[in-house]
């Protein structure tokens, strides 16, 4: 990411506030804690909780108080992680550039670490709303159901039942509008509820969430074509080995190229549209788009 001291400010405190909340955990259980610590600090970029906070603050100034909220956008996203890297799911075995979780601790203690991380993250958010009003719980409201059967669950599930045959379009959009687009869409979303920003604006950070996911998700896509694992962290052609449909398989790499480019500018043009100071996020959204990982 190139240099941004307000973003590497916030990743710097998400990645201690992580590894803070980790530290000392368990008794007879502590080797759940130890597989959960494994993914959850093993050096991902933490989009989603800085999407949450960098939205959150063009309305608030005091985003320490909601950065409970964000790491437990963080668990959610690295669960999803751990239970799709399964040999029941896509069977990777490199992640982040190490070793997927069921390769160091066994599938078990994967599932359940999975399984420990989702439920801390609803704990969290829990915790977080008792005594503070509507807002945050409207707000992790919206980050529980993208996680659900009509988000992230819907998505992987539509994402297995697809492999080795070709899917139609709508059903490829939906698809990654779910598994990759639900959790970015709400860490925005919720983000600007919670901050009690007016109707108009959530609907336009509501639009921009869609896109970026999307946007996201087609570079994905061309990365596991065109990168190189030493820097992905993981194994490319993962989705061509599954044979799975993807935007490449759809649209050929020229054309998803565009696509990135195209849904990048919309959303720039969106959140130019934005009050406050978008800048940051902004820097974000070129960052996902010019990534090598």
């Amino acid at each position: 990411m190139k240099s941004n001291s307000i973003i590497e400010k916030l990743k710097g405190e998400l990645d201690e506030y992580l590894k803070n909340y980790m530290r000392g955990k368990g008794s007879y259980n502590k080797r759940v804690y130890e597989a959960m610590e494994y993914s959850l600090n093993a050096g991902g970029k933490r989009i989603r909780p800085l999407l949450f906070l960098l939205t959150y603050k063009l309305y608030k100034d005091n985003y320490s108080e909601v950065m409970e909220i964000a790491s437990a956008i963080e668990m959610i996203h690295t669960y999803s992680l751990i239970h799709d890297d399964l040999p029941a799911m896509d069977n990777d075995d490199l992640r982040r550039g190490k070793a997927t979780n069921h390769k160091v601790f066994g599938d078990a203690i994967a599932i359940l670490a999975g399984d420990g991380l989702l439920n801390e993250a609803m704990n969290l958010m829990f915790k977080h709303c008792i005594g503070k009003g509507q807002n945050s719980i409207k707000a992790c409201s919206i980050i529980s159901e993208s996680a659900g059967v009509e988000g992230m669950v819907g998505g992987q599930t539509v994402d297995i039942l697809s492999e080795n045959t070709k899917i139609p379009i709508d059903q490829l959009y939906y698809m990654h509008s779910k598994k990759t687009g639900a959790l970015i869409r709400s860490s925005i979303v919720s983000a600007a509820v919670y901050a009690a920003a007016d109707k108009q604006e959530i609907s336009k950070l509501d639009y921009y969430g869609q896109k970026l996911g999307l946007a996201f998700q087609i570079k994905d896509d061309i990365l596991d074509i065109t990168g190189d694992t030493a820097v992905l962290g993981k194994k490319i052609k993962s989705d061509l080995n599954n044979n799975k449909t993807t935007f490449i398989t759809t649209y050929g790499l020229n054309k998803c190229r565009e696509m990135c480019n195209s849904i990048t500018s919309e959303c720039i043009d969106v959140l130019e549209k934005i009050k406050g100071d978008t800048s940051q996020l902004k820097d974000l959204t070129l960052f996902l788009l010019n990534r090598e990982k």
